[in-house]
């Protein structure tokens, strides 16, 4: 025969359970620091590379460690820019200086985590205080890191000048372009590029007609190339992004010397035209 279990013990039972399950507190649960990190390639010395990680440590703070390989012996100046690195720019947070170990670590209040993943600008690490203009390492960081995102134009001979090269437009984070020209059959100098409104087919002199746009950093000879940033149009302030520009009706010019329409030794159509 089976016994019956009264009602009231069940309920004891139960709430002597409950009252045991309460007195255990939950363990507090650690989030691991959010962090990001950016290569850092090499510049003046070769054979130096590295990354820069940027570690959230609070709401209002922020550690930037510096990691390098390849660098000479020495300690080693690093500093957190403003701009591209392409443009270069005003140093606004001296970092702790990468020693003898190829590490350095600075906790910064200046900018949280959130602004320097964002912020437009770069780290560079110097040779030495001696050796100041010497950079062992650069590197965007922020929203001027490249995404994957880009298009390549071809730029053809002009008036058989034996010019030939691409346009390469390369889209960062803060959607802001790289403009990247590559000639060959550059003999020597510095020659003048620039971006104009219309198309090669229907090009007139780009200083009378107002077509000029924008202004790109002339190709080095030396290195066949020329590296140009763009914000905006061409002493304006409209904003152009990488999208813009791939909606853009336009071509480029490269120049012998200065920027005329008898001078145009190479040139292509970008964008919709």
């Amino acid at each position: 025969m089976k016994k019956k279990i009264p009602v009231i013990m069940i309920i004891a039972t139960l709430i002597m359970a409950f009252a045991m399950g309460g007195c255990k507190k939950d363990e507090p649960v650690i989030l691991p620091a959010e962090k990001t990190t950016t290569n850092l390639g090499v510049k003046d010395v070769l054979g130096v590379s590295g990354t820069v990680t940027f570690i959230e440590t609070s709401s209002t703070s922020a550690t930037i460690e510096i990691s390098l390989s390849g660098a000479p012996s020495g300690v080693h100046p690093a500093e957190l820019c403003m701009n591209s690195a392409i443009e270069g720019g005003t140093a606004v947070v001296i970092l702790n200086p990468v020693d003898a170990t190829g590490k350095s670590s600075t906790t910064i209040t200046s900018k949280t985590y959130r602004e320097l993943i964002a912020y437009d600008g770069f780290v560079q690490v110097r040779k030495s205080i001696l050796e100041p203009t010497v950079i062992l390492a650069i590197g965007d960081i922020g929203g001027n890191v490249m995404t994957s995102t880009n298009k390549s134009y071809s730029l053809s001979a002009k008036d058989a000048s034996g010019v030939t090269g691409t346009a390469l437009f390369e889209k960062r984070k803060n959607g802001n372009t790289l403009v990247t020209i590559s000639l060959v059959g550059v003999i020597s100098g510095s020659y003048p590029a620039t971006i104009n409104i219309g198309s090669i087919e229907t090009v007139g002199d780009p200083i009378a007609t107002k077509t000029l746009t924008t202004v790109i950093v002339p190709v080095n000879s030396t290195i066949g190339k020329s590296y140009t940033n763009i914000k905006t149009l061409n002493n304006t302030n409209f904003t152009i992004t990488y999208d813009k520009w791939m909606e853009y009706v336009g071509y480029i010019n490269i120049y012998q010397n200065s920027v005329a329409y008898d001078n145009i030794i190479c040139h292509g159509n970008i964008g919709k035209s």
